[in-house]
């Protein structure tokens, strides 16, 4: 689907969705008509009754759409394969109001990787905000897990929100900046 389309949907079903900036739970009710505002990393940022709301990507199918596939990885995968792979998975992870991922951002301050039993791994995330009381801070958190922990290796992704260094737009990627004109 294309970011930029503005052709209404109207919900095949009720849906569960998450009001931005504010992050309160809503019930989003069968045959309500919807815009598409941002469809990036597999979640999507509606316009719903005058308000901008999000929808899993495990609920794309309310919105006629495929959820994303989930990520595949050799049988036999190395640890820098894995982290290689949890990068990329949290570089689908979007703020809903920014359309640039949490990596080139420069949330995401560390990703380790630690060895559980039997061949399985945890990966041990540290992350910020673009701002500490963002309401969906919570949300990104969760996503950051769901993506990670969806690697057909990881048993666990601990992801800690910390503050320490703040984040400042100088952690962005050169191609971040160039998005948002900083640059």
């Amino acid at each position: 689907m294309d970011m930029y389309n503005r052709d209404p949907i109207v919900l095949n079903r009720d849906c569960e969705a998450v009001l931005v900036p504010m992050a309160d739970k809503v019930i989003i009710p069968k045959d309500t008509e919807v815009m598409i505002a941002q469809d990036l990393g597999g979640s999507y940022t509606v316009y719903v009754n005058g308000s901008l709301a999000r929808i899993a990507g495990k609920d794309a199918d309310a919105l006629g759409l495929e959820p994303v596939e989930p990520p595949t990885l050799p049988e036999e995968a190395s640890d820098e394969e894995i982290e290689e792979l949890a990068w990329d998975q949290m570089r689908t992870c979007f703020d809903p109001e920014i359309p640039i991922n949490i990596v080139d951002l420069g949330l995401v301050y560390e990703c380790a990787i630690s060895s559980l039993p039997e061949g399985r791994k945890q990966l041990d995330i540290k992350m910020t905000l673009t701002a500490p009381g963002c309401g969906m801070g919570g949300i990104l958190v969760q996503d950051v897990k769901e993506k990670v922990e969806a690697i057909p290796a990881v048993e666990v992704a601990n992801v800690e929100l910390v503050f320490d260094p703040p984040w400042n737009q100088n952690m962005m990627s050169e191609a971040a900046k160039l998005q948002t004109g900083m640059f």
